[in-house]
């Protein structure tokens, strides 16, 4: 018998750990069908492609889309699967597949996550759309000169911040440096208002997004990832990770009530209804917090680890849509692509509905388009005031190991020097 490969290993595990879970409860994992009919069954001769996504926040637009290209494109059906928690999507994409029910389009991070499911994906360089994708887009989907994804679109994070709330703190300078930032949410704090919404339940909010801030802010941070593969590289002793962590605990500081049982959707909400002055989230936000409180009147700080001016948005490409190249409707589904970004209405769903950043130098979109996060991310790039995203980059498994780790440090389970012992331990025991 042949020796199971690694993913096809972490497949079969995924999917008992699904099997486990399932009754639970617990909805953050569960897929969601976005069709509003309940994704009836499909006519006689009809072809249906099916895709599992896990931007929640378009679960919504996509079920409009859906009836869209569906009413234009007669004989084609859409199932669209949205898993209903950013966190377990991996896991329930290795699910899918170790059941046998490969979707035939779905989601890929760039770089490691590229490898990791290479043997899966269509070569997509030839498709009419890719000459028009930013380069920087293309590059953590590229590999031996061929593109592999087609970018969802362009994302910044940093703290975002309700102007309004911070005139009425009397606030008039945006915080650049943590002495500054302190000062900011001494004055909110002061005003009556909770400087920050700290949605610290999820795992990628610190393990994705958060520990980000200590890679990016390296000064070469691709060379420093490769050391730490290469153990010529250390976290304990690096002064970027100790200033980091000095950001974290003003976050603490400032906190929300039980940051710890603040998941996505309560930090967003508390946020969007003037309960907290910042968080720490990005321009994927925009939908939900407009579904709240349109009027609100936005910007994004970015996140000083010292007192070094720091005048810099983390930017990225969140996801990629890749083509089973196992799939039956292999043709229509990359036929769906070209038309998600080179149609009118597909044009529009990406810019008016989803709030996206094209990745497209072909798709344009205005202020009013996107709104005042994506507006402001769209500024900070073309001024270059970016750093980068590092998390696809790191070994499988490190990304979550690491939520859980900052989860203990938050709860006061573990100490700085504790936080940055594990933190090198995590990498340590995941990598290659």
């Amino acid at each position: 018998m042949k020796r199971m490969t690694k993913l096809t290993l972490l497949m079969l595990i995924a999917f008992s750990v699904m099997l486990a879970g399932c009754g639970n409860g617990d909805k953050s994992g569960s897929p969601v069908n976005t069709d509003a009919q309940g994704g009836g069954e499909a006519a006689a001769g009809d072809k249906t492609i099916k895709i599992f996504q896990f931007k929640v926040e378009i679960a919504e637009a996509l079920n409009r889309l859906k009836a869209e290209y569906e009413s234009s494109h007669p004989g084609i059906k859409l199932d669209i699967q949205t898993v209903g928690g950013g966190s377990d999507y991996g896991a329930a994409l290795k699910a899918k597949f170790a059941a046998g029910e490969q979707p035939d389009i779905f989601n890929v991070g760039g770089y490691r996550e590229l490898d990791t499911w290479l043997e899966y994906l269509e070569d997509l360089s030839g498709e009419s759309w890719a000459k028009d994708a930013l380069e920087v887009a293309k590059e953590p989907m590229t590999k031996d000169g061929k593109l592999y994804g087609q970018p969802l679109a362009l994302e910044g994070y940093g703290f975002i911040y309700n102007k309004d709330l911070f005139q009425k703190a009397g606030i008039t300078e945006i915080p650049t440096t943590l002495e500054q930032l302190d000062q900011a949410a001494q004055k909110l704090q002061a005003a009556g208002i909770t400087p920050f919404s700290n949605g610290y339940q999820e795992w990628w909010v610190l393990g994705n997004h958060n520990v980000n801030v200590a890679f990016a802010n390296q000064a070469d941070p691709v060379k420093f990832i490769q050391g730490l593969n290469e153990s010529t590289e250390k976290i304990p002793g690096n002064q970027v990770f100790a200033d980091w962590i000095n950001l974290l605990d003003l976050t603490l500081k400032y906190s929300n009530k039980n940051p710890l049982t603040t998941d996505y959707n309560t930090q967003v909400t508390l946020f969007a209804s003037g309960e907290a002055a910042m968080m720490q989230q990005g321009n994927w936000t925009q939908v939900q917090i407009d579904g709240i409180d349109p009027d609100l009147n936005l910007g994004i700080l970015p996140m000083p680890i010292n007192n070094e001016p720091n005048d810099k948005l983390f930017v990225g490409v969140p996801n990629y849509w890749v083509v089973n190249k196992n799939s039956q409707v292999k043709t229509e589904a990359k036929e769906f692509l070209e038309w998600l970004v080179t149609s009118d209405i597909g044009k529009q769903y990406m810019t008016k509905e989803f709030k996206f950043i094209p990745a497209f130098s072909s798709i344009t979109a205005s202020e009013e388009d996107l709104g005042d996060l994506a507006t402001e991310i769209m500024k900070y790039s073309q001024e270059n005031k970016t750093l980068s995203w590092n998390f696809n980059r790191f070994p499988e498994g490190v990304p979550q190991e690491y939520g859980s780790t900052i989860q203990a440090y938050v709860a006061g389970k573990s100490d700085k020097v504790g936080l940055l012992d594990a933190l090198q331990q995590n990498w340590d025991s995941l990598k290659k």
